[in-house]
């Protein structure tokens, strides 16, 4: 803020994004005519846009709730799942996981079991066998866990060593470090759900490959691509880029983007977005991009529209006069 900065983007970790709401909130309210905006990225606490929403805060990824309403109906006609454990991170992202998944099974499978559930502490974890032995004694055929980073990894890995095979219905596989984890084992067994995967094709298919050759890396955070192409798209209605000039054009705005139209919902600022179903496969023709050079991938299995995942909101968003 000292050095002008007029726009903010993060993601990793809701604790961290709540922080920057309420920064962000309080400087605009005592510094107007300096005004900033949070491009969310990838913190999904509902609570965002709901009960905490913001003005100055737009989220583009999916949020917690979003991602289970997609998750659970793909679940829901899946005979297999009977038994679910639950197994998340202590944080606000954990706990939404496992409230989200307890009320949408209620709702679409009330045959299915919650059979365990347990919250790990963030990023502390370096031996998951415990938790796995616990799953595998419960019984549970499937385990539902929004852990990312080396939490969700060194599940995968836990897992593979010690012989569970279960699936695992996740938010976060593509992300650096849990492929290579995964490796083959998993095949089958391990779903994401998310707002974009590693074989969307056309332009995204360019980018990701130019990232990959400059960076050595796998381009998974693909919101960044909807935060300029909505920005730029705001820029130009507001004929400015001034950020309070910016916001009024944000929100609301309908977009097209790499998959489809997008809308900026103007009550809570929610991205209105599609969202994939992808399962953990060896990489064939159709599907070629193998994250981290293991020779599997994410492949498509179900693309729900905007209005699938689509959840209400509770937000009474205060607008500036």
């Amino acid at each position: 803020m000292d050095q002008g900065v007029r726009y903010i983007t993060q993601g990793n970790g809701s604790s961290v994004a709540g922080a920057l709401i309420d920064a962000v909130n309080k400087h605009n309210e005592r510094n107007p005519g300096k005004e900033i905006l949070f491009l969310n990225h990838s913190a999904v606490d509902p609570d965002f846009t709901n009960s905490k929403c913001s003005y100055w805060h737009f989220r583009f990824d999916a949020d917690t709730s979003m991602k289970m309403e997609a998750m659970t109906t793909f679940m829901k006609d899946k005979p297999d799942v009977k038994k679910v454990y639950l197994l998340n991170q202590n944080y606000s992202h954990g706990h939404q996981v496992a409230k989200y998944a307890k009320e949408n099974l209620a709702r679409k499978r009330p045959d299915v079991q919650i059979v365990g559930e347990d919250l790990h502490p963030l990023a502390q974890v370096r031996d998951f066998s415990p938790y796995i032995a616990k799953i595998k004694a419960s019984g549970a055929d499937t385990v539902i866990t929004g852990n990312w980073g080396s939490d969700l990894a060194l599940l995968i890995k836990a897992a593979n060593e010690g012989g569970y095979t279960g699936k695992f219905y996740t938010y976060y596989t593509g992300v650096t470090g849990t492929p290579t984890a995964l490796g083959q084992g998993g095949a089958g067994r391990v779903f994401q759900i998310a707002y974009s995967h590693y074989n969307m094709g056309g332009q995204m298919d360019k980018w990701r490959d130019d990232f990959k050759k400059r960076f050595n890396d796998d381009f998974y955070t693909q919101s960044v691509v909807r935060i300029y192409e909505a920005l730029g798209e705001a820029m130009a209605k507001a004929k400015s880029t001034d950020p309070a000039k910016v916001a009024a054009a944000l929100s609301g705005l309908k977009f097209k983007s790499f998959n489809g139209e997008m809308e900026m919902r103007r009550a809570d600022h929610q991205l209105q977005q599609p969202l994939y179903m992808t399962v953990w496969q060896k990489t064939d023709k159709k599907f070629s991009y193998g994250p981290e050079n293991t020779g599997m991938t994410l492949a498509p299995v179900k693309e729900y529209p905007n209005y699938v995942s689509s959840t209400p909101t509770s937000c009474q968003m205060k607008r500036p006069s």
